[in-house]
């Protein structure tokens, strides 16, 4: 089991704080790992850089957690899932794991848009993780959300100018592509002055909902990596449409599912990668 030294500051939300999660779609700066922790989470996630060749670009594949032992014991830490159980309730599996990362002066431009309209779940019930490797914030292409966007229900995405669908573009145009998304919510949804930054100190992680208007600039420093790990929960109930996403797999975290709606994944055994979007966890060790 990966054991990382939890922060002495790490609790479950408080009243206030999951009162406005239902407000606002989002709750930052939750204490995770201590000094120890965050040196432990660097060095495993530099390990994982170093497994993936250059022909893979990490911020195009999904599901660590499938892949890789470590990453998956990450996405089971007490203190992560204590916050999110805080949300979802005592029933919950984890989904989905990615990794973020940006170096000095990248261009890779996120787009605003709503996780739920990417995600065949229904019903839409789901809290990302945010769990930042190094400090985050405007200067390095933090995540940035748009608050209480969540409470607008689906909104329309129109392609992003210029961007081909992504899933249907080959592999090496995709590395070519300064966008990870190709659909975007209507710039007009939103000011510029509503925009929040979601600025993070290492060790430390967010919350959000799959409604949530987010999206994030280049990274514009000159000598910071942007880096972070996301995971996806969902409640027991949700259930995903197999016939747009066969390969989907859930892995329990806390509670009983009554349900039985989803695939129950394999639990990695090896610390290998993944290669493209939404592989089965039989395809690793």
């Amino acid at each position: 089991m990966t054991d990382m030294a939890v922060s002495p500051h790490a609790r479950r939300l408080t009243a206030t704080e999951v009162a406005d999660y239902e407000e606002t779609g989002y709750v930052k700066n939750l204490p995770v790992l201590d000094t120890d922790g965050i040196r432990e989470l660097q060095r495993g996630f530099s390990a994982l850089l170093e497994k993936v060749p250059d022909t893979v670009d990490v911020y195009r594949i999904n599901n660590w957690h499938k892949a890789n032992r470590w990453f998956y014991e990450l996405s089971q830490t007490a203190a992560i899932l204590d916050y999110v159980e805080d949300i979802l309730g005592p029933d919950f599996d984890m989904w989905g794991g990615s990794i973020f990362l940006k170096y000095p002066q990248d261009g890779t431009v996120v787009p605003f848009h709503q996780d739920a309209s990417y995600w065949p779940l229904e019903p839409r019930v789901n809290v990302t993780v945010w769990l930042a490797v190094f400090d985050t914030d405007a200067d390095n292409g933090c995540m940035r959300i748009v608050p209480g966007s969540h409470r607008q229900g689906q909104l329309n995405h129109g392609q992003v100018p210029g961007t081909p669908d992504w899933n249907k573009m080959a592999p090496d145009e995709r590395t070519k592509s300064k966008y990870v998304l190709w659909q975007q919510v209507d710039p007009e949804s939103f000011t510029d002055d509503q925009v929040v930054d979601m600025d993070l100190k290492a060790g430390e992680m967010s919350l959000h909902d799959d409604a949530l208007i987010h999206g994030s600039g280049a990274n514009g420093s000159t000598d910071r990596i942007r880096a972070g790990i996301t995971f996806r929960y969902i409640p027991t109930e949700v259930v995903c449409d197999l016939s747009v996403w066969p390969n989907f797999e859930v892995y329990p975290c806390r509670g009983v599912d009554e349900h039985c709606h989803n695939p129950v994944g394999k639990v990695p055994t090896g610390n290998g990668y993944p290669t493209a979007f939404n592989q089965l966890s039989s395809e690793f060790e």
